[in-house]
């Protein structure tokens, strides 16, 4: 049978899903467990015994032997701790069994994970807690309990926490704003998001002889090839038949697993790869995320292949991202931020729409240090991704019914006439009315908006954390004024227009590339701050504590913590980089440079010791003196580094250790860099003990 033929056959068969629920549980017990999924909440004790045994029959009947609280800790990648179905029986064998208090809560040791201070190393307990509206899977023969991870004291521990408490808030304001509207069939209101992930492929073989690349999951040294992308040959060309294998048994896995896996093409780079997933509840994408990237990392090794998800991997040709697709949508399946048909539903758009374009203009250095990392700023600004400065794209058209709005004026488009909120419908424009930005680091994209900035290794929770709290925030403020207003319409019509005039700055339908961007931005009052260490400084503001504080997102200690994550993540990342091409330069590269100039050394020496006048030694001699120069470059580039790695240890604070690598270290790492991709391109091949960027990119295709 066709791969094809048979996806609705496999697509959900390891997880437990609504029909599988349906199948497994008494109809009582089922409508409980969708009450409670709906909801959000916990399954009462004696629901949870029956929805565990029911789960647990159905997970051995598919070959599991174990289950697991699957979580995601804030290292940014998700944790499982395994533990066995069997129980001692009195005649000495085995029986197997699950209780209801083991689906609901597990513990973990959460002094082993990052907690910013949360946590000391004397306080172990940490709790995971199941999260219902997350369906349960089998992976590896392992039942999965996708689950939040919390404090003794019940501090957030992890991604998943606050994701969910910023849905509610969400949720809560969005609601207000529809009853305004007269609605009042909705229930609830999710905000959704669809993934774009960006990936390399590289050999295996290869990959395990670039020791930077398996301390790292980058190169820290590799001169270009003589072609790279520059004629555009790669961009969705046939995949290679290694990758096209590869391609087939990861939609495969992840279809088993219930993941929307629905586009897979080349990108850019030679070597580089894209898939994307369907839109879905926000915290349901994010772990359909985790585990997409966890599958192409385990799939590949099977084909003798790695994927690389670094943010750039390799210099001098396109890094990768992922790309969140972020809209709002009803229980009733209504998507808030289609344009619609009616003057109601246009009107209740354009408050949605405005609320988001005030939402990322007031939180911008929010949003901008969701996408901070020290593998990010390699890749922000580079030609290949949005710059640092947050702005948004919203079309010619669009912007100019806002501006049109702003003016009272009327609008000069395909259907001409004065917009008069809630009486008037929107002139009808396409979905497509507009060419994409690519260069936007928030675009509209027809009833979505697309946030560009991410690194490919970044959990999608933290942006769809500020993105979710920032617009509840801004709804919050419009039901407040809306709900006392004397004239619903009249208070409408003033504050959507005081919106446009107030956010509009933020919004530019231009080149964000153009080198007059960053001028233009700053003339407008946008922030641009390119570092990593710096821009996350935003997340302990005092702005940001009020913003998470009033809709009960991050405590004040838990915004400290993630603070103190982050940048340490950022020291640590920079430390293991300098520190590996210390060890990779005096152990590989030195004695490497210094065979060649024996060997040419060697060969001058017989040519001069035979006494034949007409033999030339100039070539030999030129590369001698040119690599002998470089290495000399190569030893002060060395000495610098190790001298400032070794001056890490004199700061004890966070920011100011994060400060000094980015300042001190950083650089020094370039200036290494330089001089070792100079002496490959002097060096013979038989003497470089490392694969090149061109067999490293090419080997695959």
């Amino acid at each position: 049978m066709h791969m094809t033929d048979n996806i609705p056959e496999i697509f959900g068969t390891m997880v437990f899903n609504d029909a599988a629920m349906q199948q497994w549980l008494p109809r009582d017990i089922y409508k409980a467990v969708k009450k409670t999924m709906q909801r959000g909440s916990q399954l009462p004790l004696d629901v949870a015994n029956v929805v565990a045994a029911a789960m647990r029959q159905w997970a051995v009947g598919l070959g599991a032997t174990h289950f697991t609280h699957w979580f995601q800790p804030m290292t940014g990648i998700a944790a499982e701790k395994h533990d066995s179905f069997i129980r001692p029986d009195d005649n000495g064998r085995v029986i197997m069994e699950f209780s209801g208090s083991e689906l609901v809560r597990g513990e973990s040791d959460a002094s082993s994970f990052p907690s910013g201070g949360l946590r000391a190393t004397f306080e172990a307990r940490g709790y995971t807690i199941w999260d219902t509206t997350s369906y349960a899977f089998i992976k590896d023969g392992t039942l999965c309990i996708p689950t939040a991870f919390c404090s003794y004291d019940g501090e957030a521990l992890d991604m998943k926490t606050p994701l969910l408490r910023s849905m509610e808030a969400l949720d809560a304001q969005a609601m207000r704003i529809l009853r305004l509207f007269g609605n009042e069939r909705v229930r609830r209101v999710v905000p959704t998001v669809g993934s774009e992930q960006e990936f390399f492929l590289v050999d295996r073989d290869m990959y395990l002889q670039r020791p930077d690349m398996v301390y790292t999951g980058r190169t820290l040294f590799g001169r270009r090839p003589p072609k790279g992308q520059e004629l555009d040959d790669h961009y969705c060309v046939a995949l290679a038949p290694r990758v096209s294998v590869f391609m087939h048994e990861l939609e495969q896995e992840l279809w088993k697993l219930g993941v929307y896996a629905a586009t897979k093409h080349n990108e850019t780079a030679p070597g580089q790869h894209e898939m994307a997933l369907i839109h879905t509840t926000a915290n349901i994408a994010c772990d359909h995320n985790q585990l997409t990237m966890e599958m192409m990392k385990s799939v590949a090794t099977r084909h003798n292949l790695v994927c690389l998800l670094h943010e750039k991997p390799f210099m001098g040709v396109n890094g990768s991202g992922k790309h969140n697709n972020w809209s709002l949508a009803s229980d009733k399946g209504a998507n808030l931020l289609e344009p619609g048909e009616t003057p109601y539903e246009n009107a209740q758009f354009l408050l949605f729409l405005v609320a988001v374009i005030a939402a990322v203009d007031e939180y911008q250095e929010l949003l901008r240090a969701s996408a901070a990392s020290a593998g990010n700023d390699h890749r922000l600004g580079a030609d290949e991704a949005p710059p640092a400065i947050v702005s948004m794209f919203v079309g010619d058209e669009l912007f100019e019914i806002l501006t049109a709005i702003e003016a009272g004026a009327a609008y000069h488009g395909k259907d001409r006439g004065r917009i008069e909120i809630g009486v008037t419908a929107l002139p009808q424009f396409p979905k497509d009315s507009t060419d994409r930005n690519r260069t936007s680091p928030m675009a509209f994209t027809g009833n979505k908006f697309e946030f560009r900035m991410l690194g490919s290794q970044f959990s999608l929770a933290n942006p769809n954390i500020v993105l979710n709290t920032a617009v509840a925030e801004v709804l919050s403020r419009f039901a407040d004024e809306l709900e006392t207003a004397a004239d619903f319409k009249i208070a409408l019509a003033a504050l959507i227009k005081e919106t446009v005039h107030k956010h509009k700055r933020i919004i530019f339908n231009g080149n964000n590339y153009g080198e007059q961007w960053p001028d233009e931005a700053a003339a407008r009052g946008l922030s641009n701050v390119p570092n990593a260490a710096e821009a996350l400084a935003a997340l302990v503001s005092e702005k940001s504590r009020a913003l998470f504080g009033k809709h009960h997102v991050f405590g004040a200690a838990e915004l400290a913590s993630r603070y103190e994550i982050r940048l340490e993540g950022y020291c640590k990342t920079l430390h293991i980089e300098a520190a590996a091409m210390s060890e990779l330069v005096r152990g590989e590269i030195v004695p490497a440079c210094l065979d060649y100039q024996s060997e040419l050394a060697g060969l001058i020496a017989k040519k001069q010791a035979l006494g034949i006048p007409s033999l030339d030694c100039g070539l030999e001699t030129g590369l001698l003196t040119e690599i002998s120069a470089g290495c000399a470059k190569l030893h002060d580039a060395l000495v610098v580094l190790e001298n400032f790695l070794y001056g890490v240890h004199g700061h004890d604070c966070a920011q100011e250790r994060a400060k000094y690598c980015g300042e001190k270290i950083a650089p020094a790492m370039g200036d290494l860099r330089n001089a070792v991709d100079a002496l490959e391109a002097l060096a013979a091949k038989k003497h470089w003990p490392l694969p090149s960027y061109a067999q490293l990119l090419y080997s695959v295709e």
